[in-house]
């Protein structure tokens, strides 16, 4: 059994003329009796049977009809999408940290789309309860493409290209003591409880490295690994935060107060598998990332 016997055999049950359907195939009609006869042969039923001058499908026919065109879709998508790939074209899975969905991930996207128009590119966006653990997990596991997240370090499968940075702030509830600050430094928050970012976020490392330098701890209160419910915990009483300055903090009921000392960024990062083989469409984006970002970012500091 080979492709073209399959293809045959489709046309033949929808023509139900073999000179026709010969016709269509661009084949002589002997060459396609005899495909039909060794199909036949090989599956050990009859797919047609005479009728007139036509030939209509047996029920042993009917049956393969409805397998035969469900593997030949498939592979003809399969073939298609392969074929787009190959052309700088076709799918890419992106994962990223929620916090990057507000305005950098849906910038770059729309960035690339207008100069790539005409094209056939589509993205799948992953970013439902990811942090950067399981965005890297994902990676490794070729399930993502390319992913916006925090550096970690040993990673040594992974290769981490700086794209975007924020700063880092103290967040209270407005009627907070430290909310008549207009900047605060770390040991001021030393006395209050605090809110914390899980371990698995990047972020939590650059957090307990600032306390690390101050040579103290606060009293945690709750460990949570998002941006924005760390924002929401914040502004309904449960405690400060050293968070991001993301647009979202700016919406809610909160002061935000510039972190002077120790000072520190958040650094986001492009990552992709090193070593393995990638799509054009993805080595395109990939590039049109580092282009669009080089000018924005000191490459030497991060």
């Amino acid at each position: 059994m080979n492709l073209y016997h399959l293809r045959y055999f489709v046309t033949l049950a929808h023509m139900e003329h073999y000179t026709r359907a010969a016709d269509l195939l661009a084949i002589t009609q002997p060459s396609l009796s005899h495909a039909i006869s060794s199909l036949e042969s090989e599956l050990g039923v009859k797919l047609f049977k005479k009728n007139g001058r036509n030939v209509t499908l047996t029920k042993y026919g009917k049956s393969f009809l409805t397998d035969a065109e469900d593997v030949l879709q498939k592979l003809d998508a399969s073939v298609g999408s392969l074929q787009l790939a190959g052309k700088g074209e076709g799918h890419i899975d992106i994962a990223f940290l929620r916090t990057l969905g507000s305005d950098f991930v849906p910038r770059i996207l729309r960035r690339f789309l207008d100069e790539n128009q005409g094209k056939q590119i589509d993205f799948a966006l992953h970013c439902d309860k990811v942090i950067t653990n399981e965005i890297l997990k994902g990676i490794k596991e070729q399930k993502y493409d390319i992913g916006f997240c925090s550096k970690i370090n040993d990673e040594p499968l992974i290769e981490f290209i700086p794209v975007a940075k924020q700063d880092l702030v103290v967040i209270v509830p407005p009627d907070h003591p430290l909310a008549s600050k207009s900047e605060i430094h770390l040991e001021e928050t030393l006395e209050y409880k605090q809110i914390i970012y899980k371990s698995g976020s990047g972020l939590r490392h650059i957090i307990d490295h600032l306390f690390d330098q101050i040579g103290a701890y606060p009293d945690v209160s709750y460990e949570i690994a998002e941006d924005h419910v760390v924002a929401g915990f914040v502004a309904n009483g449960f405690g400060i935060a050293v968070a991001p300055d993301i647009p979202i903090i700016h919406s809610l009921n909160l002061k935000v107060l510039p972190l002077v000392s120790p000072t520190w960024q958040r650094n986001f990062y492009m990552a992709t598998l090193k070593d393995a083989y990638h799509p054009p469409v993805v080595d395109i984006f990939k590039q049109f990332v580092i282009d669009q970002t080089r000018g924005e970012l000191d490459y030497r500091t991060i």
